[in-house]
């Protein structure tokens, strides 16, 4: 937390900057705001801070209507605790809590269940428990207001086990009933839903679009004004689409996703890094002349919506080009993916899941055009995600590491790109990379260098790869114009 003084003029001059990192209590009303809040400023005497929009609500406090605390990017903190407590909050956000124990989750974080609920507590005055059902709220809330759908299945896609139980709660924690956001409001139900998404800072998603176009996959993936493609969380399947927003990234989906809207909102945030504090991250990581941070501020790392498809094309791509590696994900999916009727012209088949690609003999996935081994390592990994021997999940960083650490076939090259483009892990370096290396211009050290950059050498890896892009561009440019190299 900031110091009273700075938490004050924060408040005072709605500054963005602060934006979901601290929630403002105000006594006189009873409700709880975003230092962006377009209300009129309390007076400083009616003020209470909180670290969290969890501790606002555990210390009585309802959310605002005006400035919807749900809508706020989520946090990116610096230390080991912190970091510890935001990978917690991105599972737990994701709904981890209604597939897994408080102790189960702590195990795929790597600590104990005591641990993280020291962590959570210290960063976010909150525990678990309360985040989760903090979140099962606002989702709901945000639903209700932005939505045509049925109370039961907004119930449902929040988290809640029962229509009574979130009619109760929502009723105790904010003073008032679900039905009231709803108002006498009578339209046809939509086929989509359409969420807008903040991110943290200044955003420019070109990057990750020009990311996911380089690797779309015809019947999956399309990347035209955006980005859409068919997607299967769980046992619901659908599609979405993310375009350019006000402030991030707008989200439509399907409604056939709906039920899975947290899980999605997750991943899609992680996938754009909207949460990222790249103005501290870029601080952090000093003024090294091989990043050329000064020349380019607030590189984030684009990464992938489904973290056992990007082990897949991961190992795909083992010690190939990017477009040799599509081509063999391309491969894949006509062989093995499943059709599926989307209504959107380019949208018609699904990545094979896990349990698709584990009932597969190996021999057919080598007939597609690469060694045995390599067949073997993608079956191998299909079997072991399908039977829980191995956990793929953004922010499950430490059980991700070790299930994958495990596999035949499954080298520190493919974790450690796994973990950066899948899992979320900030810190995640892919020190044998031929692209790193290069930039670098390094073939011994590489690990030794890197070590200032820790705990955000993602960041560090993302801007060496722009590098080397940039290096070869320079170098083909110079090749067609006569230039010698």
């Amino acid at each position: 937390m900031l110091d009273d003084d700075a938490l004050h003029a924060a408040c005072e001059a709605k500054d963005a900057r602060f934006d979901g990192r601290f929630y403002i209590g105000v006594t006189s009303t009873g409700i709880y705001c975003r230092c962006v809040c377009p209300a009129r400023t309390p007076k400083r005497a009616n003020r209470r801070f909180f670290p969290s929009a969890a501790a606002a609500e555990k210390a009585g406090f309802r959310p605002c209507l005006k400035c919807r605390p749900e809508k706020a990017p989520g946090a990116a903190p610096i230390d080991q605790k912190a970091r510890l407590a935001s990978q917690a909050l991105a599972r737990i956000e994701a709904g981890a809590l209604e597939e897994q124990g408080l102790d189960d989750l702590a195990r795929d974080l790597g600590v104990t269940g005591r641990h993280l609920r020291r962590a959570t507590a210290d960063a976010f005055g909150a525990s678990p428990i309360d985040l989760a059902q903090t979140h099962r709220l606002l989702t709901a809330k945000r639903l209700l207001t932005e939505t045509r759908l049925p109370v039961t299945e907004i119930a449902f896609a929040s988290g809640f086990q029962s229509v009574r139980r979130f009619n109760a709660l929502f009723a105790e924690r904010y003073g008032f009933p679900p039905s009231r956001l709803r108002g006498a409001r009578t339209e046809a139900r939509e086929p989509t839903l359409t969420l807008d998404l903040v991110a943290r800072g200044a955003f420019d998603p070109a990057a990750h679009f020009a990311f996911l176009a380089s690797r779309a996959l015809d019947g999956v993936e399309t990347c035209t004004g955006g980005y859409a493609r068919t997607l299967k969380i769980g046992p619901h399947a659908g599609w979405i689409a993310v375009r350019p927003g006000p402030r991030g990234v707008a989200l439509t989906l399907s409604n056939d996703l709906a039920p899975a809207l947290r899980p999605l909102v997750s991943n899609v945030r992680g996938a754009f890094d909207l949460d990222a504090d790249v103005a501290a991250i870029d601080a952090a990581l000093g003024d090294d002349p091989a990043l050329d941070i000064a020349a380019e501020p607030g590189v984030r790392i684009p990464g992938g919506l489904d973290p056992f498809e990007m082990a897949v094309r991961a190992v795909l791509g083992q010690q190939v080009t990017v477009g040799a590696g599509r081509k063999l994900a391309q491969k894949l999916v006509d062989a093995f993916g499943m059709p599926i009727v989307t209504g959107v012209v380019g949208l018609d088949r699904l990545f094979p899941d896990a349990a698709r690609l584990a009932a597969v003999d190996a021999s057919h996935v080598a007939a597609l055009g690469m060694p045995r081994a390599r067949a073997d390592t993608l079956v191998r990994l299909a079997q072991a995600v399908a039977d829980g021997r191995v956990t793929l999940a953004r922010g499950a960083i430490a059980a991700g590491r070790e299930g994958l650490a495990a596999l035949a076939g499954i080298g520190p090259w493919t974790i450690e790109y796994v973990a950066l483009r899948g899992l979320g892990d900030p810190d995640a370096f892919p020190a044998g990379d031929s692209a790193i290396r290069g930039a670098l211009q390094m073939t011994r050290g590489v690990e030794t260098h890197a070590a200032g950059w820790s705990p955000w050498r993602a960041y560090a890896a993302v801007r060496l790869w722009r590098r080397h892009a940039a290096m070869a561009t320079q170098m083909k440019t110079k090749d067609r114009t006569g230039e010698t190299r």
